[in-house]
């Protein structure tokens, strides 16, 4: 009797600590368009339960406000507009979350596993004096969470008992919320001088391409130290235009200045997920693999048969990419 009823009561406090549950996702953006990472934190806070809330910052963000009033299990849309966040500094974003946290009270905070998301929430977690949880791949309860350790060797799933939480998203894992909500609520955050006193934003330089995005690529054809120049990759860059993909690389040929930073993949560049990647002159050091190796189909070209990529790839060619490459592009 006493046995039925303590199970009873265990599961009712569980609904209730459940229905208690409520997420604040910090949105990313460009002022024009939600980035996708951000759709994918929302659907990581739909996995804990409870209401998600989602914190739209910015200069002119109506656009943007909209598009996350419409993402799947948004129950509303917090907006802060003014030129205190141009450039959505870090030291501007974080005392407005700090303050949305104050009077919400959210159970969790999330962002997308990027640049941004891991520029803010570190510095939200060390204010809210909790440790900071970064770059989850899985959900397994509202304190339960799987994340990746030894770039990408091993899988930990940790608890947490902090009482808030603040959690990173690696979008890759995630399915993107489907932009098809019925439109949350959308209400103004709270009110505040949060401009920052000892940084300023100057300008940004942002790079054009009619290719995909990496992060948004269905294709990816990834080059590495074996192209032996910057010029090498031209052959990637044709190829990539007949199919319409986009070109990534490998640390290595980044560092030698082949190709600029931002086509880094890898532990510290970025994290891809494609229907296909290609890695070319690329030999599979654990750094690049933790960027890629959730890719659907990995494809590799190395003149190397011992070479660490042919372990992950599910297609392997043992030639000199100088003479395959050119062929590829002969034959599309």
């Amino acid at each position: 009797m006493f046995a039925r009823y303590s199970s009873s009561l265990t599961r009712s406090a569980a609904q209730s600590y459940r229905r208690f549950q409520s997420t604040l996702v910090v949105a990313e953006h460009n002022n024009e368009t939600l980035n996708a990472a951000t759709a994918s934190a929302v659907t990581a806070a739909k996995k804990l339960g409870g209401d998600v809330t989602v914190l739209v910052v910015g200069t002119k963000v109506g656009p943007v406000s909209e598009a996350a009033a419409k993402l799947d299990g948004v129950a509303k849309v917090l907006v802060a507009e003014g030129d205190s966040f141009k450039g959505l500094l870090a030291e501007s974003v974080t005392p407005l979350v700090l303050a949305t946290q104050e009077q919400f009270k959210f159970t969790h905070i999330l962002a997308g596993a990027t640049a941004f998301g891991k520029a803010v929430l570190p510095r939200i977690a060390a204010k809210l004096d909790v440790s900071p949880i970064s770059d989850i791949i899985g959900v397994q309860s509202a304190d339960t969470f799987v994340r990746t350790i030894y770039a990408g060797n091993a899988i930990q799933t940790l608890k947490s008992k902090d009482p808030v939480k603040v959690i990173t998203v690696r979008g890759t894992n995630f399915e993107p919320a489907a932009g098809t909500g019925s439109g949350a609520a959308v209400e103004k955050a709270p009110a505040g001088d949060f401009a920052s006193k000892t940084t300023e934003f100057v300008s940004q330089e942002l790079t054009k391409s009619d290719r995909p995005s990496l992060t948004a690529a269905k294709i990816i054809i990834s080059g590495g130290r074996g192209m032996k120049s910057g010029d090498n990759f031209k052959m990637l860059y044709d190829l990539a235009d007949k199919w319409g993909a986009a070109v990534g690389a490998s640390r290595a040929a980044v560092d030698a200045g082949y190709v600029p930073n931002d086509l880094q993949i890898g532990q510290t560049g970025k994290i891809v997920a494609p229907e296909l990647y290609v890695a070319i002159g690329i030999s599979g050091a654990i750094q690049h693999l933790a960027g890629m190796k959730d890719s659907k189909t990995i494809v590799a070209i190395n003149k190397d048969p011992e070479a660490p990529i042919f372990q992950v790839s599910d297609y392997g060619l043992v030639a000199d990419l100088f003479k395959a490459v050119p062929e590829i592009n002969e034959k599309c």
